[in-house]
Parts: structure tokens; sequence; C-alpha cells
């Protein structure tokens, strides 16, 4: 589509036309007046004769005819078996000898929805292919938790500031001077970083911490429960995956205790824990590795105000560009 105040917009074309046909001007006069091709000028003329003003606008680049298109009778073939049968598009071009391709875009130009979209017995769209994502409608409904697990950044900078040789020779440095011994089966060479995310929110409480086991984990819990309930958020439920820490009886204590349900992810699904492993991504992007740091010191001091602009200031998508706390009561502030 041309550009409204294009010389050959269909008000530009309009006037070239009744110059010619109208006041008739010759066609070479004309196009040098508007700057277009002889051949142009009288493609215009001529249309503004049969058609009148209709005629000055523009045209569908569909062509007329499409000779390699598949026969009417063969995509009637194609959308009876989809509809009868509900065969994909490689059993359907296998049936009637057809490339996949080709019945493929059969099924698009017909609209048919993909088979993972329709009930498989009648048929019926039971999905959309844009469908809205699900959120709770009240803060506290739903928390989402996980454990991040981030490697420590040896003195003098790692890998990813200093190359591979450089960062490996500060790690190994540093792992010799702490003596890197195995504690509670876990590397002192890790960051392990709880979050709680609100779901209706997007509201996040997180900790920095040592370890992920069941004793971490429950403190953690408590200690989200108490920030959440200052901001009047009463947690109903809690979703985690299949730690060991949350399938221990000391974190289910804690959460039965304040009155709280715990739901678990289906395992090898962590789609179901979305909206935290979201988090855990913009962690990566906006704090982690946002900058090259010289220490783990130097980063960890920078958590609580990315924390704190993640809540209180950065626009989020799923919100349509409003900050978490928008939907969070009670904060100071």
């Amino acid at each position: 589509m041309s550009h409204s105040n294009a010389i050959l917009a269909p008000a530009g074309r309009l006037k070239l036309a009744r110059c010619v046909v109208n006041d008739h001007w010759p066609l070479r006069r004309a196009a040098e007046r508007f700057n277009v091709s002889v051949p142009t000028a009288a493609r215009w003329a001529k249309r503004y004769v049969e058609f009148g003003e209709a005629g000055m606008q523009d045209r569908p680049c569909r062509p007329l005819s499409c000779p390699h298109r598949s026969a009417m009778r063969t995509e009637r073939r194609v959308v009876g078996l989809r509809t009868s049968k509900r065969w994909g598009p490689a059993r359907i071009a296998y049936h009637l000898h057809l490339n996949i391709s080709t019945v493929h875009r059969i099924l698009r130009r017909y609209h048919c929805p993909p088979l993972r979209f329709t009930d498989r017995s009648t048929g019926i769209r039971i999905r959309r292919e844009h469908a809205h994502r699900y959120e709770y409608t009240q803060p506290g409904e739903m928390i989402h938790v996980d454990v991040k697990k981030l490697g420590r950044i040896p003195d003098g900078g790692g890998h990813r500031s200093l190359g591979r040789v450089a960062g490996e020779a500060n790690a190994r440095a540093r792992n010799l001077s702490e003596g890197a011994r195995k504690n509670r089966g876990l590397l002192r060479g890790f960051t392990f970083i709880h979050h709680a995310v609100d779901d209706h929110s997007r509201y996040v409480y997180s900790e920095i911490c040592p370890d992920e086991t069941k004793e971490t984990a429950a403190a953690f819990m408590r200690n989200a429960i108490a920030a959440f309930a200052a901001h009047g958020v009463k947690i109903q439920r809690v979703l985690t995956d299949n730690g060991s820490c949350y399938r221990s009886r000391l974190f289910a204590q804690t959460l039965t205790e304040a009155g709280i349900r715990h739901k678990r992810t289906r395992p090898y699904r962590p789609q179901t824990n979305g909206k935290v492993e979201r988090f855990n991504r913009i962690l990566l992007e906006e704090w982690a590795y946002a900058r090259h740091y010289t220490s783990e010191t130097e980063r960890q001091a920078c958590y609580l105000d990315f924390i704190e602009h993640y809540n209180r200031s950065r626009p989020h998508t799923a919100l349509k560009g409003a900050s978490p706390a928008s939907r969070v009561n009670n904060l100071p502030g």
C-alpha cells in the first residue's frame, strides 16, 4: 500500500488521469509533471476511462489464476480425510500420493486446526492456537518456588570477562585457597538463589543461600511467608518441582503449619512452573551476566537493587507494561 502523501497515491493518480483525459494533456507532458514514465501515465489514464475514480485504488496482488494449485477435487479429499479420519498431513499424503508440504498447505488454506488442538474422537477444537496464559485472580493464590544454582565468580574475574584460560586459573587459585571440599554434598563453588514468585502479580521474594538443603528451603519458605504477609498477602498454595528439599517432611511441615497447600509439578515438566523459570532467565540476563564482575562479592552486592528494580520499576509484558508492585497491596512507599 502506498503512502497517503505519495505522488502516485490514489489522489495523485486521479489528478494525473484527469490531466490526460479531461484537460487533454499529452502523455509525455503529464508523465514529466508527475515524475513517472509514459507507460505509467497511460495505464492510469486508461483505468480512469474504464472504471472512473474507483479504478485509482490499489488492486490485490493475488493472481487471477494459479495453474499449479491442486485441483478442487483433491483439496476436498484432503479436507474430507482430515475431518472424517482425523489424519495428519503425512498420512493423508501417503494415502493420496501427494507431497506432505502440499497437504499441509491445503489444510492451512482451509483453516484446519492442528490435531493436538482438537478432540480426537469428535474433531471439535478444544484449544486455541494463541491461547492466553493462565493466571490466578488474587495475590497469594499461587506462589511458584524454585532454586537457581550459579557458579561463583572467583576473585579477579571469571572466564566470561577474562577468557577461558585466565578465568580457570583464578578458579583454581580460589579452590586451593578455600580447600574446595564437599560441604553437605555440594561444592563451595556454587551459590543457590531461592525464589518465591507470586502467580498473579509476578512479585518476587528472593534470597541468596549457601545450599539447597531441606533446612535452608524450609527457612526460606518461612521468610517468604512473612514477607508476603507484611504486604497483606496470604499464601494459599505453593508450587515446586520434585527436588529433594521440597519432598522433605520438614518443608511439608512448614507449609502445613502455615495452612498452605503444597503442589508439585509433573516430573520432567518444568513448563508447569514456568513463571519462576522465566524469572530465572531474567535473573541471568539482567543481573548475573549483565556485566563483567570481578568477584562474587561484587555481584551479590547488586542483587538487592536488582530485586527492588524488578518489583517496583521494571515493566512486565504479562502485566501490560506495569510493574509487579502495582498488583500488590500495602507496599511501603
